[in-house]
């Protein structure tokens, strides 16, 4: 029985402030994978495939090292530079599956919780479409079930976007509901907000087969709207900003 692993349903929203305000809301669904019971889902969902192509599926490349190696390990190697005990934790990834085989995730986050069930790091993995990765880690302490985290944006997301500004994350435990919010402020105000909500659904074939008939193409759909609402900004006005910094896969350790 899949006991730890889930689906979130709802929406993701971008709100652009300056320099000409831009608004986009979009209606997706995501996994929560506990990183133990993937091999399981595998077996008990007849159309999800763990590192193999099904309808809907799992790949170990597409985050972490992006080199097919185990997520847990690198999870681990990277929290352990925090000084964060890793012994029987528990590793929940959110993360869009793969649908025919593609995936395009600009936000994933991992959620570490220590034995007693309680958040002790999260690891926002932040890509563009360049093929280039960023992973933000950061150490929790409070035991709120809201989670606060602040950062200076060190990676190249979108070419409409200065690099110069700050990232405050704010999230609540993933529990009956979902709720990310992502604030983007440069010296003189917010640049962006962006949310993802969603209503917990079990993770069973039936609640799967469900939600990709509801989005059959929504891995596809995702990327063509990155670059449909890119269209619509360059048709506003908005300067691109030049790509000045090339990185492939970046990991920084958060205060």
């Amino acid at each position: 029985m899949i006991k730890e692993s889930c689906i979130y349903s709802g929406n993701v929203i971008h709100k652009r402030f300056k320099p000409k305000e831009h608004f986009f809301k979009y209606r997706v669904f995501s996994l929560f994978v506990d990183l133990s019971e993937i091999k399981l889902i595998s077996k008990k969902i007849l159309f999800f495939s763990y590192n193999r192509f099904n309808l809907i599926s799992f790949f170990d490349k597409d985050h972490g090292d992006r080199n097919g190696s185990n997520l847990s390990e690198w999870v681990i190697k990277n929290i352990k530079k925090q000084g964060i005990e890793t012994k029987n934790i528990k590793i929940k990834l959110l993360c869009y599956p793969r649908i025919l085989g593609y995936v395009f995730n600009p936000l994933s986050i991992f959620f570490i919780y220590d034995k007693n069930s309680c958040l002790i790091a999260i690891l926002y993995e932040v890509k563009n479409t360049f093929g280039e990765q960023h992973t933000y880690i950061f150490k929790i302490q409070n035991k709120s079930k809201l989670v606060e985290n602040n950062c200076q944006k060190k990676f190249f997301v979108s070419p409409f976007m200065d690099f110069d500004s700050t990232y405050y994350f704010k999230i609540l435990y993933p529990e009956d509901t979902l709720s990310v919010v992502i604030d983007q402020r440069d010296k003189e105000g917010k640049l962006l907000f962006a949310s993802q909500d969603g209503k917990r659904i079990d993770l069973s074939s039936k609640n799967l087969l469900f939600l990709y008939l509801k989005h059959p193409l929504m891995t596809f759909k995702i990327i063509s709207a990155i670059h449909f609402e890119a269209l619509r900004l360059w048709t506003k006005g908005i300067k691109l900003v030049k790509k000045k910094i090339k990185l492939k896969n970046n990991i920084t350790i958060e205060n």
